[in-house]
Formats: structure tokens, sequence, C-alpha cells
């Protein structure tokens, strides 16, 4: 394996070589959260079990970790019990540790993250008449520094691991209730066995627009998805998946091949000056060339179309002119499209204001009328920070000992209530 590194795993001589997207502790256990039901079972061979069992147990253990959310092994009623401490010993069933979590007052919720290696970073999930959307990270902060965006102010970290990627959507599910009945519960597998479909689920759809560009971290983000997307797992559809990209045009290609989920650009602009200003990338990969990677890109069409996101900066990029501009661009390329208007979110310092309504509906009727979707986005979350282009982690706004006082403070409150 060329990208390992070494880790001991307790009970064994030698170290163990380990891959590098595995999710490190401290403790010297391996983090499953984020393995495939392959790489579990080479593990648990390096780990001393015959191939034989290891296959055996790697199926029951990924079953019990993306089927039912289970992470504590003693919790597998259909492992032997003399298996469940050998389990334990070694590996761990990891979530992203929740620093904050946040209600809005229009059922947008906002979860302040913390990695073992202490990073912060966010996820947000939205609720809607007919679904209910999670914004997912894929990066601690992001390097595209993208002016209109709050999270773009932030310096590039590092990328997440599959596990980290994946740890949100199953800490999401966590929060919402969302795992087969009884297991949480104490009930056994023939007890609640047939109990559970996936039908009225709160979390049905997954957007990778949350921070950092994901194709940019390519790797993890599609091994965490495709391991979402797994029949035998989560289960979820890739057409529920939605990736949204800045314009990393190298990899959309393989976006669509490898992972085959939904694309998403931020397109932003029409021209080259506007769009070099706020969305920096546009100087390496320009504007033209991004759209023929998107009308190259495998699997779009009409019932596939490819969402533009366009965020309304008054003055800036939401002229008459500017709207037609966009409707000949798409027509040039013969894309499969549709755009979403997203009014600009205000955050502290930003140079921009947003577009006034009556402004945004003009240009979405000059695009509607040009034959192209164009909707405008409302707002969700305004007001804890959670709406498009505001996710900035929370540890930069306010200090540790701050979190630490209202943490004492909610203590205190709930003790004498």
């Amino acid at each position: 394996m060329a990208d390992t590194n070494l880790m001991t795993i307790p009970g064994q001589v030698d170290p163990v070589p380990v891959a590098r997207d595995i999710t490190p502790r401290e403790d010297g256990r391996l983090d499953l959260m984020g393995v495939s039901r392959a790489r579990i079972c080479e593990i648990f061979v390096e780990a001393g079990l015959d191939p034989r069992q290891a296959k055996l147990r790697s199926k029951q253990v990924y079953h019990w970790i993306y089927h039912r959310g289970v992470t504590d092994f003693d919790a597998m009623t259909d492992i032997s019990k003399t298996m469940r401490p050998w389990l334990s010993e070694r590996f761990v069933i990891g979530r992203p540790h929740v620093v904050e979590a946040q209600h809005s007052s229009d059922g947008t919720r906002k979860w302040l993250l913390q990695t073992d290696d202490g990073h912060d970073f966010e996820m947000v999930f939205i609720p809607d008449a007919d679904r209910g959307t999670l914004c997912v990270s894929s990066q601690v902060g992001c390097t595209l520094n993208c002016t209109f965006c709050h999270t773009g102010t932030m310096r590039l970290v590092r990328n997440l691991t599959p596990g980290e990627i994946v740890g949100q959507v199953m800490l999401a599910r966590d929060a919402l209730g969302e795992w087969p009945k009884g297991v949480m519960d104490g009930l056994d597998e023939a007890e609640d066995a047939g109990d559970y479909t996936s039908d009225g689920r709160l979390l049905t759809n997954i957007v990778m627009m949350g921070m950092g560009e994901p194709l940019y971290n390519f790797d993890y983000v599609r091994d965490a998805l495709k391991l979402v997307m797994d029949g035998e797992g989560l289960a979820l559809s890739k057409r529920r998946i939605t990736l949204s990209t800045s314009g990393v045009i190298p990899a959309m290609e393989r976006c669509g091949e490898e992972i085959g989920v939904n694309l998403a650009v931020s397109l932003h602009a029409v021209n080259k000056e506007v769009r070099d200003e706020i969305v920096p990338l546009n100087k390496k990969y320009g504007i033209e060339d991004l759209l023929q990677a998107c009308a190259d890109y495998p699997g779009a069409s009409n019932a596939r179309r490819i969402t533009f996101e366009y965020v309304m900066l008054k003055d800036k990029n939401d002229s008459d002119e500017d709207a037609h501009e966009l409707v000949r661009l798409l027509k040039k390329f013969n894309l499969p499209a549709k755009v979403n208007l997203i009014p600009f979110n205000p955050w502290p310092g930003a140079e921009y204001e947003c577009s006034t309504p009556e402004r945004i509906r003009a240009f979405s009727n000059i695009v509607f009328e040009g034959g192209i979707s164009a909707p405008v986005r409302t707002p969700r979350g305004r007001d804890i920070d959670a709406a498009c282009g505001q996710l900035k982690t929370a540890a930069q706004k306010k200090s540790r000992a701050q979190r630490d006082r209202e943490e004492l403070d909610r203590e205190a409150a709930a003790q004498t209530g």
C-alpha cells in the first residue's frame, strides 16, 4: 500500500501498515468509520484473524456500522461475546466530536464539529416539506478565496478523511433518530428484523457544499460517497447526492465517471473580469473551458441537469445584460442546465451587498424567458450563520474560553432549573 504509515495495534508485536485515509487516533485503536468492507476485512487479517473469520466478521461489523448506526461493539448481538472485547481493544467506531449545535428559527440546524486532532469544521441540515438536505464539508477551511464567501476567507488546514466525511452523515442520522427501530434501545437482531425501511427518512439528500472544495479532496470524497451510496450500508441514491465545485476542471470528468453524482457549479459571473474577482480560480480555469467541461460531464442530461449556482451581488453581476449573457452561454454549450439564484448572505466585513428583491426577480424572469429554469433560493439559517457562503468555523468567531463559559452557564441553569 503506497500511502501508509505505521501504527501499532494492541496485541500485535510489530506495527501494522495503516492507510493514511483512516482517521488517526492517539490511543492506537483504528477508527473503522469511513472504511470499506473489503478494507475492514484486510485490517482484521492484519490484526490476527484468519482470512475466513475476517471475512465473516467484517461483513457483520460493516452492517452494524452503516446500516444500523451502532458505535459499540457490545451491541453487535450476532457477534460472539468473546469476540466483542477483542474488537473493542483494537478498534473504535467514531463520530466527529460536537462542539456546539445550533437551531435556527426556520428549522435549519448547524453543528460545529471537531476532529480527533483538534480541528473544527461545520455541517448544516436543512429541512423542507418534501426533503431534508445535509450540507457536508470536505475540508477544514478552504483554499479558493472566493471574495463573496465567508468560508473562503479561512485558510486551508487539511483535507477531511473519508471517516470524517461519512461521520457527518452518521452524526446527522444519530441526531435525527434515523437508525433502525430497536438498535438504540437494546432490542436484538431477531426482535427488530424487518421493522425498518428507508421510507419516511428526514435526511433524504446530501450536498457536498460545506467547507472546502470537494474536488481538491477527490479521493477521500469519492471513497466516502461510495460508502454513503452502498446498498448494503447507508443506501442513498446517487441521484440524491450533489457535489458542488468552483470549477476544478481536471477532476470534473473523473467525478462523473468514478462517483456519478449530480454536479453543481459555482458560476456566479458571466465575464472574465468579474469572475476573476469573485472566484479567483477563474484565472486558472476560465468560463468557456468550464462550461465545455460541464457539457462533457458524464451522465448529464435533461433528466439530470447540471445546476449552476449564481450569487446575486448588487451592481456586480445582476444586470439585465448579465442575465442575457448567462442564457447565451448556457445555450452556446447546449447545456442541460438549471440556475439557482442565491441572494447574497451578508457577513461581517463583506465588501458586497445583496441585490434588491426586484432586481433578483427581473434577472430570474429573463433567464426563465430564455428557456432555462432559474428559481430564487430562499435563504435558510441566516440567524445562525448557516446560509450559503456563511460557513466559517465558529472557533474563529468565539474563543475556547467563551465556549467553556457558555457550557458552564448552561449546566448551572439546568441544575437550578
